[in-house]
């Protein structure tokens, strides 16, 4: 089910808390499934992408 845009990041932070807690507690990356693990790296990048643009809206905010 997609995120309605008004929580898209509020659903998210807690889907991603979840994934974190699962990695931490729980289960190695290496141990996932093989579809779960591709999902687990692509997630890595995305996370990656998501800290660079938030980097960009940082510094936008800094210099107004």
């Amino acid at each position: 089910m997609a995120n309605m845009s008004y929580c898209r990041f509020q659903n998210t932070y807690q889907d991603l808390k979840d994934c974190i807690e699962s990695i931490e507690y729980k289960t190695d990356i290496k141990d996932l499934p093989e579809i779960e693990k591709k999902y687990a790296l692509k997630l890595r990048e995305l996370c990656r992408e998501y800290l660079e643009l938030s980097e960009v809206e940082e510094e936008e905010e800094e210099n107004d």
